[in-house]
């Protein structure tokens, strides 16, 4: 038995109890029939454990074994929480609580305050660094922009764990956990910050936990009046909970046991938040005769895709290790996960677009890849790749997407057309719902039927009204009928809960933050080591939870999965990175599995550029030795180059620059030009750099210009003449070649 995902957005709801439970696998059925705690799901990565978890719910609703108000979901995001809450009220699971553990906390924490201190709640820090770099400031140190991230994140972890500021620096040593200043630094800086944040009568979101804590434990009156209210819980991505969480978990429970958990040790990867699978792994300890219920049916991935997860597990030590899950895939054979190796990271980052470009060609949607690296800085060099090559890409972990301009515009014309209804003449209200919300977007000028051309912040803003298009088209198909008033009470449902229609575009995120979602193709780029794992992963259990990360990572993709590293990190650089360790596992057969049944990578060399060339093919699984090439040095001065802009220039940044300034001029008011042309942003053409670099040089021929870093082929062959033709002196009007 297979549990199929959704067709529609928008599914009829089950007509019964009983209707609830169709479709589900023996596993996630024995889930869904467990109504009374303790419950302890273990689920893998695919095994469909929200499924399992909101039909648990809304079978007990449909039974009446469950009041709505009585239950409360928590989970660890914003949109988690919207999802589970979206899928209940598809359920007919109406009124049952999804939120956030600080969301929850917060709401009691509002409504009980002025009872206990009779006085308004106080109010909540907006940004937690800025208060960081004022502590700091008052200790007489200054901190750089990764030293305060660093800093804030240790604050934060030392709450999350309740420790105080007296004894951080001995928690900290005992939990292995490096600072990037001295321990008793930080906690000086730590101590100043709560200073300031108690003299200025406001909190932060640990503060939140932390003060319902002290409510539920010092007002016993009140801790009775929430577990009145709240008779059921349920715990999603259970392995992230924190020991404050735990905590208030238990306050809610008091002396009770009807709470379900649900997580996998092997997808733990927040332990710098203070998180930590024991909660999860013990939890049959601490409740004996608890339900288990084992989700190991992968839904997502292919055959060969789980077969590389399982096999890089196979080589994990320590507790997590001890339990995990074997997944076995339910879905037909696929590609054979592929592995590359480049010789830096530009030309890594110029094949993987170029090799999701060749995948739209083929009809893979952009929203349904992804590019997936160890830290956020990896992000340029793929955003410039990606728009050199003419792909759509969104960043995860940019602005909300509620928040983003044209979409509170265009909200706001929904709600305007939907009120005046008939009194609208510009509105067809006999025409289907999508045609009535083009023609109020393009009545508004937010929108037109076709995509602008390129790919910078004006085709961003298309593909953000696309996804309401699209929206719409979906609330057509599922309610024949609906009109502008159905979709505004849908957006405005959605923007509550933080529930984003999907926008068209590659995604690029971090590993941490792609947790929870999936995607048709994945690219796993810089897995050298030094990134996985990262280079500050010194002990075994730091390095275990760098193989968890790259564990979430695999099992994010369905059907396509691509590993890649580089040699080098600029081009001409020493060539002496390593790839990651743990691809070395993936390339032998793991002790879990005979050697005739575990898969294989299908390793490459990315094709030979700059005279780089190919040793022989050695077979399977081989990795050929490059040929190391001189370092790239400045022009002017000989100094060995390291930085991407430099090598751009191919000089210091210090050093004279030979340019001619009227040819950059002439650049700079054609490029600006061509832009407000193609509706896009100067630098989606050329960065000021890339201009520098070629009014220096001053290229005669095509193929001196295609060689000047920052050019790229998509770029050369659409603007290269008008390019060269600035350079020769002669008059080129913007867009006379043909786009």
């Amino acid at each position: 038995m297979t549990a199929a995902p959704q067709d529609s957005l928008f599914p009829p709801v089950p007509e019964s109890a009983d209707a609830v439970l169709h479709g589900l696998d023996p596993e996630q059925r024995e889930v869904a029939l467990a109504l009374t705690g303790p419950v302890c799901v273990l689920a893998g990565a695919g095994t469909g454990k929200t499924r399992a978890l909101t039909h648990r719910i809304a079978y007990g609703v449909r039974t009446g074994r469950y009041k709505p108000g009585t239950v409360l979901a928590v989970t660890f995001t914003q949109r988690a929480a919207g999802e589970m809450r979206g899928r209940l009220r598809e359920l007919g699971a109406h009124g049952v609580q999804a939120r956030t553990f600080h969301s929850a906390a917060l709401r009691q924490l509002q409504f009980f305050w002025p009872k206990v201190v009779q006085a308004e709640p106080p109010r909540l820090v907006e940004r937690k660094i800025q208060l960081v770099v004022q502590a700091a400031e008052a200790c007489g140190l200054r901190l750089d922009r990764a030293e305060l991230r660093e800093v804030t994140g240790d604050i934060e972890w030392a709450k999350a764990t309740q420790t105080v500021p007296d004894d951080f620096a001995e928690a900290a040593a005992a939990a292995g956990r490096t600072t990037s200043r001295e321990a008793l630094e930080t906690a000086r800086v730590y101590a100043q910050y709560e200073a300031l944040k108690r003299a200025s009568g406001r909190i932060d979101f640990e503060d939140v936990l932390l003060l319902t804590i002290a409510i539920l434990q010092d007002r016993e009156d009140i801790a009775q009046q929430v577990r009145s209210q709240y008779r059921h819980f349920t715990v999603d991505e259970y392995q992230d909970v924190s020991p404050l969480q735990q905590r208030l978990l238990d306050l809610w429970l008091g002396e009770r046991d009807d709470v379900c958990v649900v997580g996998d040790a092997s997808q733990t990867i927040y332990s710098f938040t203070g998180a930590t699978p024991e909660h999860l792994l013990g939890f049959p300890a601490r409740h004996p005769g608890a339900t288990v219920v084992r989700l190991v049916r992968d839904y997502r991935s292919t055959p060969q895709i789980v077969h590389l997860a399982n096999n890089l597990l196979s080589h994990a030590t320590g507790p997590a290790a001890r339990q995990r899950l074997e997944l076995v895939a339910q879905r037909p054979p696929g590609p054979v996960p592929e592995s590359t190796e480049y010789a830096d990271e530009v030309a890594e980052a110029e094949d993987v677009a170029h090799r999701i470009r060749a995948l739209v060609a083929e009809g893979v949607p952009a929203a349904h890849i992804a590019v997936l690296f160890r830290t956020n800085g990896q992000s340029n060099l793929y955003e410039q790749a990606l728009g050199d090559a003419g792909v759509p890409y969104r960043l995860r972990g940019a602005e909300a997407f509620f928040d983003r301009p044209e979409i509170r515009s265009a909200l706001s014309a929904v709600r305007a057309a939907a009120h005046s209804g008939a009194n609208d003449t510009a509105l067809d209200l006999d025409a289907p719902l999508p045609a009535q919300l083009r023609r109020v977007l393009v009545s508004h000028r937010l929108w037109t039927a076709q995509p602008p051309a390129g790919s910078g912040a004006v085709r961003e803003r298309w593909e953000s009204l696309a996804a309401l298009v699209r929206l719409a088209e979906e609330l057509a198909r599922a309610r024949p009928g609906a009109a502008l008033t159905d979709l505004a009470a849908e957006l405005a449902d959605r923007q509550a809960n933080q529930h984003a229609p999907t926008v068209d575009g590659v995604t690029l995120a971090s590993l941490h933050a792609a947790k929870g979602l999936e995607w048709d193709a994945v690219f796993l780029v810089g897995l050298a080591e030094g990134m996985l794992p990262i280079t500050y992963a010194q002990t075994e259990e730091q390095v275990e939870e760098e193989r968890r990360l790259f564990y979430v990572g695999i099992t994010r993709a369905r059907s396509r999965l691509h590993l890649s590293w580089s040699l080098s990190r600029t081009p001409g650089g020493w060539g002496g990175r390593k790839p990651s360790r743990f691809l070395d596992a993936l390339r032998t057969p793991g002790s879990a599995r005979p050697a005739s049944d575990a898969p294989r990578l299908r390793t490459g060399r990315a094709p030979a550029t700059n005279g780089e060339r190919h040793t022989p093919d050695r077979g399977a699984g081989e990795r050929p030795v490059p040929r190391r090439r001189a370092p790239a040095r400045c022009r002017v001065c000989g100094r060995t180059l390291t930085e991407a802009g430099e090598m751009k220039l191919m000089r210091c940044e210090t050093c004279p620059s030979d340019m001619d300034e009227g040819v950059y001029q002439r650049l700079r008011d054609w490029r600006g030009e061509r832009a407000q042309d193609l509706g896009q942003p100067d630098f989606c053409l050329f960065t000021d750099k890339t201009l520098v670099a070629i009014a220096e040089a001053v290229p005669e021929t095509e193929a001196e210009l295609s060689r000047i870093p920052g050019v790229g082929a998509r770029k050369f062959r659409r603007f290269g003449s008008e390019v060269l033709a600035i350079c020769a002196g002669q008059e080129c009007a913007p867009g006379a070649k043909a786009d």
